[in-house]
């Protein structure tokens, strides 16, 4: 598989030949042209910067080639061992360092891995400094340093309860609530770090009984690590079998969250942040802000709620920085990825499990009920394969002019709202085709729609 170079990271299949796959020579190289960006970034010949992964068989590995490299480039490490993507994100200030790197390659298969970069405040670096990283990797334009200079290394395995503690502290964290109603819960965490910070959660919650499926972090993935409903099989099971109140899953990393309710079905990962956003404008009224991908369920309940919402172009790093623009008080993405800036600005799903219950406890309902109490959508998501060579951006522009009576965003692609759907066109940067993300009160609407549009797509390309 081609080693992928963005703008947050560098990830890749493990092995091969160098700037094919993830190999040991590529970790090196990115670590330490993202030691020097950071360095100059700050000002600094001494870094500090905090590095935690995930599960994944190839991450001990990684890890010590990661810390050992930055330690050459004069770092000093601080390594939280087996993490989440989230607890490094509160790691990097409450450790006062200037940067960290996440080993994972969140949902991607085992045989992936990848180097997620922070900067400071714990958020992904920015286009700009991202764009500096890989040139600074393709001319291998970094010093490595003298004897004398060498960066320390430090074990710190206490944030595991730091950001048990933090999510448990939060204001609209309700304990007393949660204990009091007494739930049973089945938990799925893919044999990867989740497996650790879930249950301990749940717990610190008053969570009296929880079910631990695949909780043993191996990094030997049971199943397809993506939070879909096709992959929670076996969840969906348990939670029949042990009569739990709710099931609740994590990709290898953390930051993404699903519910399966007490019957076995999906509560869906794109009723996530609807969920925790409901709860959040019960307490505090504001604006709330996700993708331009996401359900517009979201949009719905602020509305109800008297607040103001907001689409960004997909991506985190847009979405907090539609956040911060607009003082959302939640926000996040469909894919189960809850922002909740009191907390910091990154997905976590630790603090959306501790929402969410909250939310569940305090409404006295099952979690079907619950979920049958937001506006109901349903969405489509499909691709339509284009010959190479195609020029994407027309073809794209031709559908906006079709649409030009409608409400039609280029922020990201093409997106065009109708009065009780949607379609999102975006191509892709990596290979050639348009994905297409549509939304209904139906299935049959909906995938009326998307058929309507994949064929629209086939025949404005030829």
């Amino acid at each position: 598989m081609p080693l992928i170079k963005s703008i947050s990271g560098i990830r890749g299949t493990i092995g091969g030949r160098p700037d094919e796959g993830l190999t040991p020579l590529d970790v090196v190289r990115f670590t330490s042209a993202f030691a020097a960006m950071m360095k100059a970034r700050a000002g600094s010949e001494r870094l500090k910067v905090v590095v935690g992964r995930d599960a994944r068989i190839s991450g001990e590995m990684v890890r010590q080639l990661v810390c050992a490299t930055l330690q050459g480039m004069g770092a000093d490490v601080i390594d939280l061992g087996l993490s989440t993507t989230p607890t490094v994100e509160l790691a990097v200030p409450g450790e006062h360092a200037h940067a960290g790197i996440i080993l994972t390659a969140s949902h991607n298969p085992r045989e992936w891995n990848a180097l997620k970069l922070l900067n400071a405040r714990g958020e992904f670096i920015s286009a700009a400094e991202g764009s500096e990283v890989l040139e600074i990797a393709a001319q291998e334009n970094f010093n490595f340093a003298e004897i004398d200079k060498l960066g320390t290394y430090r074990e710190e395995t206490s944030w595991l309860q730091r950001h048990i503690d933090a999510v448990c502290g939060l204001e609209l964290v309700d304990i007393d609530a949660i204990k009091k109603a007494g739930f049973t819960i089945a938990v799925d965490a893919v044999n990867s770090s989740g497996g650790i910070f879930v249950p301990a959660l749940l717990r610190a919650l008053g969570v009296q009984e929880v079910h631990e499926l695949y909780c043993d972090p191996t990094g030997e993935f049971p199943h397809n690590p993506e939070p879909l409903p096709e992959h929670l099989a076996d969840l969906s099971a348990l939670i029949l079998e042990k009569k739990a109140d709710l099931g609740i899953t994590v990709d290898p990393d953390v930051d993404r969250l699903a519910m399966v309710c007490e019957d076995g079905s999906m509560f869906g990962e794109e009723y996530t942040l609807v969920a925790v956003a409901d709860h959040v404008l019960r307490h505090k009224t504001g604006h709330t802000v996700s993708n331009l991908s996401s359900t517009r369920a979201l949009r719905d309940v602020t509305l109800q709620h008297g607040g103001t919402h907001s689409a960004s172009a997909v991506g985190e790093v847009n979405v907090v920085e539609e956040m911060k623009a607009m003082n959302a008080v939640i926000g996040g993405e469909g894919n189960g990825g809850v922002i909740y800036p009191d907390s910091h600005y990154g997905r976590d799903a630790l603090v959306g499990v501790a929402l969410f219950l909250t939310r569940l406890a305090q409404s006295g309902m099952k979690a079907s009920e619950l979920k049958a109490s937001f506006p109901q959508y349903f969405m489509s998501k499909n691709k339509v394969q284009l010959e190479p060579g195609m020029d994407v951006d027309r073809i794209l522009e031709d559908v906006a002019e079709r649409y030009a009576d409608e409400s039609v965003d280029r922020t990201d692609g093409v997106k065009i709202d109708f009065e009780s759907e949607w379609v999102h066109l975006r191509k892709s940067n990596t290979e050639p085709i348009i994905r297409i993300y549509a939304e209904s009160t139906s299935e049959q609407r909906v995938e009326a729609l998307a058929r309507r549009m994949m064929n629209e797509l086939k025949e404005i390309a030829h």
